[in-house]
């Protein structure tokens, strides 16, 4: 009765919700949160900078997130490179050189802070020419105008950022008297022209002054009180914002610090000076402002300009423009031609005098529905992560961000099961449903932030070898019983595995190796492919009529396991090969090869494993040692129960290992040989039990069969920056936003893989002769976008 009302409640739901109007509901909720935003930047304004500059919050106790954009943490390295023959002058109080001091350390770490605090504090960094001064002038008074206004005459060189605040000695010399009130806004009036006059030509920045921690504060600053901060600060931004009439001032202000201090004053040691933290993070905000727009870092999206259209990706809007505007012609042809078709009913007989003819879709029309559909899709990935329409905010990691979804998807998983159509090892629900649970813990594991906890990373790197383990599998079976080594079977596994990717790499403008695991498992595809046709071709129904082809394919096997060893400790040898063009174009990230030899090196055994596996697994099954019927233990009980033990074991110690890795760099060196003890610890714990191999996880299968695209996807449509940060949709909500964001994702991902399987379909077809047009027409498509990126690279240069 369970499982009749577990069914019928399915179908009902599948009637009114089905995934077509999922992606319905997808596509609506796309067109009004792009309305939304659009229409919130035109009232709030455009600029990241001011955002950064004014808005935020701490995700952690030191993380702090920008509104709308990502900050980047700079290195010293990259300081350095930004500020190559830069002055900065930082001009004020204690406060201000404490600012002064933390922007100091992000070029120089080293830097003490001593000397007397009441006079001027000069800092040179002559490697790369940066001049960072700080001037005492803890007043806005004649001392400070004199200083400004030498800057704005013509013949002094003016410093390329100017950094100034002041207010709390005011407030302390004067015990916090009305007068000085007065005072500080007349000097602050009579400044302001000088600094706007400067701003134009240097970047300006007025820092308001932070709260107090009242109770903490010495007698002789007990006059400082937050109401009267607040009253300076209001003379200062009432002032500086109205010093130009008829525009926006070009004075920038820092009031980002107050938001800092509200939170961190408490841990202040005399009420009145922020902690280092705080601090630090004022200095990175600034670092950023001036640097984003420089050097232009993926994680650091405020301040950053939209990057321009490239000529590729120009070419692609036109192409996909074009297909749109074809297949509405297509369309309203076919809708005209149907009503003339439609029947009509005789007025004396009742009949219809006309039949319905169904006419048969053409390829021309699939082909162009369904780059119409890729050209919609693909605009919404621009929009995500290169128009600056939506949001996009830094990761920060929790134990609870990344293991409470992950409970809440295993429960889910458990909940959908059914049985299973065969009761092979492996079979095709099975490797779907592993596929599945996998995908969907390395997208948790990517949102949350989880690479920086050391143990969840060792058993994600064992999950990504575990897809490389089945496409060793995978791929080595269908040639080892179907013996098909045909270019149709080739071009289609390549097709499927490279389509998003390419689109992908004109769209977004980015190189091939960026999307690192399509690379790896198409390059391992052609190893396996060579390895089995290079002569002699050896398949299982050759190698049943004589068992010395079996010792054959294990010599096969050895010779490419000797060839994996060679490259994996001749990086100079694999960089050779991977650099030669055109390889090269698709293989290089960042002028270099290194990061492909890194991948591919750090899962180079578990493809041969999965192939070893497949030939083992399917050699027993051809003798019948195995007890595959359903119900049945794989073995007998005594050894069924032996390898469960030893499966487990295996499978705990492996997990005990990696909690307890200290180095990523070491731990990364020996996962090459031990990732495929859990690997295989996994599948005889969830085959040799016959009730387990029965049944599968249709929750997981579903998304098994869209893995490929959810991997690709989360690139731009869910994580935000190239994956150095999240998207976000619907601001001030992450709940909500993960929720809405994740439905999206999922819906395009599906979509996706319908349009590859179609275009596939179309595009490779089964005739040889027509096979070969097709691959002449794309290879001169890739010359074309060879060319076309070369002239784009001598441009750039």
């Amino acid at each position: 009765m369970a499982a009749l009302a577990y069914n019928l409640g399915k179908r009902e739901i599948n009637h009114y919700f089905s995934v077509r109007s999922a992606k319905v509901l997808a596509l609506v909720a796309v067109l009004l949160l792009a309305a939304c935003h659009l229409a919130s930047r035109r009232y709030r304004g455009n600029d990241s900078c001011e955002y950064l500059l004014s808005s935020g919050r701490f995700l952690g106790e030191k993380v702090w997130q920008p509104h709308s954009c990502m900050m980047h943490k700079y290195k010293i390295s990259e300081a350095k490179n930004c500020l190559v023959d830069k002055h900065i002058a930082f001009i004020g109080d204690s406060r201000i050189r404490q600012l002064f001091y933390s922007f100091v350390k992000i070029i120089n770490p080293q830097f003490k802070e001593e000397g007397n605090k009441h006079e001027n504090i000069p800092f040179e960094d002559k490697t790369a020419s940066v001049k960072v001064d700080f001037l005492w002038h803890p007043e806005v008074n004649g001392s400070m105008k004199q200083c400004i206004k030498v800057w704005t005459e013509d013949s002094v060189a003016k410093p390329h950022v100017i950094v100034a605040g002041a207010a709390t000695w005011s407030i302390k010399i004067h015990n916090g008297s009305s007068e000085a009130l007065s005072q500080y806004k007349m000097n602050i009036t009579s400044i302001a022209p000088l600094l706007e006059k400067l701003a134009k030509t240097s970047d300006v920045y007025w820092v308001l002054q932070d709260p107090v921690y009242e109770d903490l504060l010495s007698e002789n600053r007990k006059m400082i009180t937050n109401e009267k901060i607040d009253a300076y600060n209001e003379a200062a931004v009432s002032i500086l914002n109205s010093s130009t009439r008829n525009s926006k001032s070009n004075v920038k202000m820092f009031s980002v610090s107050k938001l800092i201090a509200q939170e961190t004053i408490m841990e202040s040691l005399d009420g009145l000076h922020l902690p280092e933290s705080s601090r630090e993070t004022s200095a990175m905000i600034l670092m950023n402002v001036y640097c984003n727009k420089i050097l232009k870092p993926v994680d650091g999206s405020c301040c950053q300009p939209r990057p321009p259209l490239t000529l590729i990706q120009k070419l692609a809007a036109c192409f996909f423009t074009l297909c749109i505007i074809g297949y509405l012609i297509f369309y309203i042809i076919h809708r005209n031609a149907h009503r003339k078709n439609k029947p009509c009913t005789d007025l004396e007989s009742g009949e219809e005098k006309k039949n319905i003819i169904n006419t048969p879709v053409s390829s021309l029309e699939i082909l162009l529905q369904s780059f119409c559909k890729l050209g919609l899709i693909m605009a919404y990935f621009y929009m995500c992560d290169r128009a600056n329409l939506f949001m996009k905010e830094n990761k920060f990691y929790t134990h609870s961000s990344f293991f409470i979804p992950i409970i809440y998807i295993l429960v889910l998983g458990v909940f959908y099961n059914e049985n299973t159509k065969e009761t092979k090892v492996l079979n095709r629900e099975q490797t779907d449903e592993w596929k599945g649970w996998m995908q969907l813990v390395i997208l948790i594991y990517h949102i949350s932030g989880a690479s920086t906890f050391l143990p969840v990373y060792m058993h994600i790197r064992v999950l990504v070898a575990a897809y490389l383990f089945q496409t060793g599998y995978g791929h080595f079976s269908y040639f080892w019983i179907k013996g098909d080594f045909g270019i149709h079977r080739v071009c289609q596994v390549l097709f499927r595995l490279n389509f998003l990717v390419v689109v992908l790499c004109i769209v977004m403008d980015r190189p091939y190796q960026f999307y690192y695991f399509v690379p790896l498992v198409t390059v391992w595809f052609m190893v396996i492919y060579v390895t089995l046709a290079l002569w002699p071709q050896i398949i299982q129904k050759k190698a049943n009529g004589n068992c010395f082809w079996h010792f054959g394919l294990l010599l096969k096997l050895g010779f490419l396991l000797l060839f994996i060893c060679f490259l994996a400790y001749s990086q100079g040898a694999f960089e050779k090969i991977f650099s030669l063009w055109p390889l090269s174009k698709c293989f290089e990230l960042k002028g270099n090869v290194y990061e492909w030899w890194f991948r591919w090196r750090l899962d180079r055994y578990v493809v041969f494993h999965g192939m070893l596996f497949a030939f083992i697994y399917l050699a027993l099954q051809k003798r019948q040692i195995l007890s595959e019927g359903k119900g049945e233990p794989l073995f007998s009980n005594k050894i069924s129960n032996f390898l469960l033990f030893i499966s487990v074991v295996s499978f705990l110690t492996y997990s005990i290992w990696a909690s307890s890795c200290k180095n990523k760099a070491e731990c990364n060196e020996l996962h090459p040989s031990v990732s495929v003890v859990q690997i295989l610890a996994f599948i005889l714990i969830r085959n040799i039990p016959g009730y387990a191999r029965s049944v599968y996880s249709s929750f997981f299968a579903w998304f098994g069969k869209i893995s490929l695209e959810l991997f690709i996807c989360q690139y731009h449509i869910w994580l935000a920056a190239d994956t150095r940060g999240i998207l976000v949709l619907i601001p001030g909500n992450p709940m909500l936003n993960i929720i809405v964001s994740t439905f999206i994702f999922v819906c395009v991902a599906h979509e996706i893989s319908q349009i590859t399987n179609d275009l596939a379909q179309i595009i490779i077809p089964k005739d040889n002769s027509s096979l070969l047009k097709r691959l002449a027409c794309i290879a001169a498509f890739f010359c074309g976008l060879l060319i076309l990126s070369s002239i784009q690279d001598k441009s750039k240069h």
